[in-house]
């Protein structure tokens, strides 16, 4: 009995963060089968995450970068500035050769994208357990590729200069969602979105509204192709 109860104690305790319920539930399931694994706490949102990681005091996160109440970008690096030496996992179903890099900058240890075998998650949730980085060879690549280089080098993808708060209203743009609605759901005014528009625009190089939203839309499209 003792020994069942060290072992159980031994294991890291994880944090899932999705607002997807069936794939937490799964993810959870999985976790919890692992010797050295246990699952402490769940949430849908950032504010239940950033709670959550407040209350069970996690080893490790998985967090989606897309949740309902806004970006998880922002969660991940709350987590960062509350729990400094917490490693985070992203989980997510966007193109790793955008999002990846915003991810770690943001404070995150690894990327791994949600059609990747649960092998890899669990093979990247170890490494960053162990204080390590844990992302694709195209990434590390990608990360090598511009250290030897130098100066950054201009993404492959047409919204690889915004910012990651423009990515995020460009992205809810493509799921048609107005302006009205981007600023409830990201807590913003409508003044910032309005200029945060006006910016992707200029980057991009597009001359109205009308062609930012179809750009978006068809970026969107795309870009949620698994």
């Amino acid at each position: 009995m003792k020994t069942k109860k060290k072992q159980h104690l031994s294991r890291k305790r994880i944090l899932i963060v999705d607002d997807h319920e069936l794939l937490r539930q799964g993810l959870a399931q999985v976790i919890n089968s692992e010797p050295d694994l246990v699952v402490c706490g769940e949430a849908a949102t950032a504010p239940q995450g950033f709670a959550a990681a407040t209350n069970c005091r996690p080893d490790a996160a998985i967090v989606d970068i897309s949740l309902d109440d806004g970006n998880g970008m922002e969660l991940i690096k709350d987590l960062r500035a509350q729990f400094p030496k917490l490693p985070v996992l992203v989980l997510s179903m966007h193109d790793e050769t955008l999002y990846a890099e915003r991810a770690l900058r943001a404070g995150a240890r690894g990327y791994v994208m949600k059609r990747e075998p649960t092998e890899t998650m669990l093979a990247a949730l170890r490494k960053a357990l162990a204080g390590d980085y844990a992302v694709s060879r195209t990434i590390a690549r990608q990360f090598i590729g511009k250290q030897v280089g130098g100066a950054r080098k201009a993404s492959s993808s047409p919204i690889g200069g915004l910012t990651d708060r423009e990515v995020e209203v460009f992205e809810l743009l493509g799921q048609g969602q107005s302006t009205r609605q981007i600023a409830k759901r990201l807590h913003l005014s409508m003044k910032t979105i309005s200029a945060h528009r006006q910016n992707i625009k200029t980057k991009l190089k597009l001359d109205n509204a009308s062609a930012l939203v179809r750009h978006a839309v068809r970026w969107a499209a795309t870009e949620h192709v698994e």
